[in-house]
């Protein structure tokens, strides 16, 4: 058996270096709710195990993309099993909180799993960057496979994008326009590396830059190291928001309501046979849902790291 050090306080973040620790043997986050929003987790490395209320589950990551709609209310648990026991287990991840509007708020639960093979790749003309289409479209040249029907990034005209740009030293790229233009808030956030260029205007690491989406824009590395970024892209839902802890709602009146129901029904409760649960360390990538599983194709090699 792999276990985790116990190391960190658990919280997600802390002065200086970074610690996470949740969970008796295994890192991850033990079974939570959530409802009125939905969570995207767009992973690089490494992998994620997922169970929830609903008896869904999975073994995801190396590029894989994982849409889950809470709506109305769910329990998940995101555990990252040690699958490697002669060399760390790196994970590289991105989880990205979409809102819902009033009208789906209430809506069933979805799970939904895109592989990594199935997530577009665009290279820029250098062959020196590559442009993963978690979400959306990318210009007229890829689009990314449909969201849950019931998410804000399947509404026609809401141009929901998510993209990761990772760029070998050199690299230059034109991020297209937006679909939507004006309408859509745009921005670029870089997460490794060293500061971009973005339409003449230096953006160090860990920092965002907001975009005029109705434009497209050069982005350029640096010339000595490898760098990414993150792109957010979508129309505002232009209503009301409340927020505690894992419920979303239009108002403090959602948000009552979210504690009360889960209080009382848990969501439909917890049919795994631990909070943490997570998987055999063999077992491959797979995803379990309404009682149909399928087992996902090997990952294709990138230059991608």
């Amino acid at each position: 058996n792999v276990h985790a050090p116990r190391t960190g306080n658990g919280m997600d973040f802390n002065d200086g270096e970074y610690r996470m620790y949740h969970g008796k043997h295994i890192p991850g986050f033990p079974a939570h709710p959530h409802r009125g929003f939905e969570t995207i987790t767009a992973t690089l490395q490494g992998f994620c195990d997922h169970c929830d209320s609903l008896g869904n589950a999975g073994r995801y990551g190396e590029g894989d993309c994982q849409f889950m709609t809470a709506g109305s209310g769910i329990q998940h648990s995101e555990m990252f099993p040690l699958v490697k026991s002669d060399q760390p287990n790196t994970l590289r991840l991105f989880q990205i909180w979409l809102n819902l509007p009033r009208a789906d708020k209430m809506a069933p639960p979805k799970m939904v799993m895109h592989w990594a093979n199935d997530v577009p790749k665009v290279r820029s003309p250098d062959g020196l960057a590559t442009v993963s289409v978690y979400v959306g479209r990318y210009g007229t040249v890829a689009e990314a496979l449909a969201p849950p029907p019931r998410s804000w990034a399947a509404k026609a005209g809401k141009d929901v994008a998510v993209w990761f740009v990772h760029m070998k030293p050199g690299a230059r790229l034109e991020l297209p326009a937006a679909h939507a233009g004006a309408e859509a808030n745009r921005c670029l956030y870089v997460v490794e590396g060293d500061a971009v260029d973005v339409g003449g205007v230096r953006v160090p690491l860990r920092h965002m830059v907001d975009l005029d989406a109705s434009r497209p824009v050069e982005v350029s590395g640096s010339q000595d190291t490898d760098t990414a970024a993150l792109v957010l892209q979508g129309v505002p839902i232009g209503e009301p928001v409340a927020q505690r802890g894992p419920f979303v709602g239009n108002d403090m009146q959602d948000i009552v309501a979210a504690f009360s129901d889960y209080q009382e029904t848990s969501f439909g409760g917890w049919p795994w046979p631990s909070e943490e649960h997570a998987f055999d360390m063999n077992k491959a990538r797979f995803c379990l849902v309404d009682g149909v599983e399928t087992v996902a194709p090997p990952v294709v090699p990138s230059s991608q790291p």
